[in-house]
């Protein structure tokens, strides 16, 4: 199943592609993964500020992209930010189009990203916190070895409102198991 899907870092090719995930996503559908519209920068500046990270090495990066494929055709991403290299990062996952969520593809792309995450990061444990009311990242998570840490209230970024997050994390050793399997 799913043997089509496959991950690869973003390039100023698709670049274009996921800031018209942000500048064309439904309101209602940004309030439901907790962010908030008018929360988003110009898109130019949002889209500068992406293209000096592709370039940065990974040392170097205060985000990192990696863009999700079905066949030729990009469907989503999931990035990580608030990298510290060699030691911890956060992750977030988005699948852009309503037909490719709920069948089960965000389990298999998260599995075939991680990997990128700790070995070009050097990361010692990857979060992710997604809102607590977002059913889907809190249903995949676990499903793919991530262990619940603890729900807590804030705002987890620049385009987000103040929510119920719920912390997730996978440390190296639970990494090093999950390649193995």
């Amino acid at each position: 199943m799913h043997n089509s899907l496959h991950v690869k870092e973003l390039s100023e090719l698709e670049l274009e592609s996921l800031m018209d995930y942000w500048y064309t996503a439904d309101a209602d559908y940004l309030k439901g993964m907790g962010a908030d519209i008018v929360k988003l920068p110009p898109r130019a500046d949002f889209t500068n500020t992406i293209a000096r990270q592709i370039q940065l090495p990974y040392p170097k990066k205060k985000a990192f992209a990696l863009v999700w494929y079905d066949g030729d055709q990009a469907i989503g991403h999931t990035n990580v930010n608030d990298i510290s290299f060699g030691e911890s990062a956060f992750m977030h996952l988005h699948l852009w189009y309503p037909s490719n969520r709920k069948k089960g593809m965000g389990s298999t792309l998260v599995r075939k990203s991680i990997p990128f995450f700790f070995e070009k990061l050097q990361l010692q444990t990857l979060y992710c916190e997604p809102y607590a009311l977002n059913p889907a990242p809190n249903k995949t998570l676990p499903k793919i070895g991530f262990e619940f840490v603890k729900t807590y209230r804030t705002i987890p970024s620049s385009i987000t409102f103040e929510q119920d997050v719920n912390q997730w994390k996978m440390t190296r050793p639970q990494f090093e198991l999950l390649k193995l399997n």
